[in-house]
């Protein structure tokens, strides 16, 4: 009998790609399906990007880097983080990972030792908890009220902190909510684990597409700059999320255990990747975000055609719906709302909020009131 690991036996698969999967599997087979699903822009990545990545190729820059990434590219991530942060962060507080999953995991391995605690935000996102247990860590799930748009007081996470909690895993912009934290909860935050060693790990992909409110980051507060770890992408914001180039901005003696991890788990990661990564500082994505900006005030004006309740978001590209009072069992809503709607959503309880679902508005507009016809149709038939 072959024994595997029981760790990995106990993780389940990706619930976003397991339906977008089966979504994708009816259209190959010529059904009209929507997908609502995974979130990816829909936009080509910039040509700026791609010829400086075709450019790097033909001047022979194929071979090994450096393990935590090309310095000029380390270099400039600092830069762009100091300058939205008012921080002072270097090159070496930098390292480029194979997409920001990578540079989480690679952040989980570097903290946690076997039985450490990581505090979860439910609703979070649906990989968090499969990275920690991978790492031999331990997830500890904190439900958020919806009553509050699902966002983190200290009083609903102090409960839950014990003296083996070692991080707690914020995002901000939201996914699956949307919503965006504001300076106030990072101070309260702050309040609440100052006199801790608990890390914050701030997963910020979302950064540049806020539409109401700032952007903030736990690393603006001082206190909170050596507590934190800021896991980051290419992937949203420039519409890259084949290139898999993410990165971690740590204080030096993380970085220095993070970078250790790398070199030895990819060595680097792909080379013209990151020539072509370079050049993204200097697109300009204000197109990309007043699309996305668009399409979200297109989703909120269509939704009033229903009376579902759902999170108004403020960031991201997702809304996230509360369909409990047609069926508390989200996992089957969405089956059945593919089986007979052909409209592919991605079930809350896969980010630890049951009676919800997540649609993604990272897509044409005619394709998303397309798929919100088709759930208005539905949850009519089930009244």
């Amino acid at each position: 009998m072959i024994l595997l690991s029981k760790i990995v036996k106990s993780i389940q698969p990706s619930i976003t790609l397991e339906l977008n999967s089966k979504a994708i599997e009816m259209e190959k087979a010529g059904e009209d399906v929507v997908k609502l699903t995974a979130g990816e822009p829909d936009f080509i990545t910039p040509k700026e990007i791609i010829e400086n990545a075709y450019k790097a190729m033909l001047e022979g820059k194929t071979k090994y880097t450096d393990s935590a990434g090309i310095y000029e590219l380390r270099e400039k991530i600092a830069n762009f983080i100091n300058k939205s942060r008012g921080t002072d962060y270097n090159a070496n507080n930098i390292v480029v990972s194979n997409g920001g999953k990578q540079a989480l995991y690679n952040t989980l391995l570097a903290l946690l030792n076997p039985g450490d605690e990581v505090i979860l935000l439910d609703p979070a996102w649906v990989s968090y908890e499969a990275q920690i247990k991978l790492a031999r860590g331990i997830p500890i799930h904190v439900p958020l009220k919806f009553k509050n748009n699902f966002i983190p007081k200290a009083s609903d996470i102090k409960p839950y902190l014990s003296e083996r909690t070692k991080a707690i895993i914020i995002n901000s912009p939201n996914n699956p909510t949307g919503v965006v934290y504001s300076k106030e909860t990072f101070l309260e935050l702050y309040e609440l684990i100052k006199d801790k060693n608990i890390y914050i790990i701030s997963d910020e992909v979302y950064e540049k597409l806020v539409f109401e409110g700032e952007f903030f980051s736990p690393t603006q507060i001082d206190e909170l700059r050596e507590k934190t770890i800021i896991i980051n992408a290419f992937s949203k914001t420039w519409s890259m999320t084949g290139w898999r180039v993410g990165y971690s901005v740590a204080p030096l003696t993380i970085s220095k255990e993070i970078k250790k991890i790398q070199s030895h788990i990819a060595s680097n990661i792909n080379t013209p990747a990151q020539y072509g990564s370079l050049a993204a500082f200097d697109v300009d994505i204000n197109y990309y975000i007043n699309k996305f900006n668009e399409r979200r005030k297109f989703v909120l004006n269509k939704m009033k055609e229903s009376d579902l309740e759902y999170i108004y978001p403020k960031g991201a590209f997702y809304l996230f719906i509360n369909i409990s009072k047609y069926d508390n069992n989200d996992l089957n809503f969405a089956n059945q709302l593919l089986k007979t709607k052909k409209l592919a959503v991605i079930p809350g309880s896969g980010f630890g909020a049951k009676g919800f679902i997540r649609i993604s508005y990272a897509t044409s507009t005619e394709m998303i009131e397309k798929g919100l016809n088709r759930l208005f149709e539905y949850v009519n038939g089930v009244k």
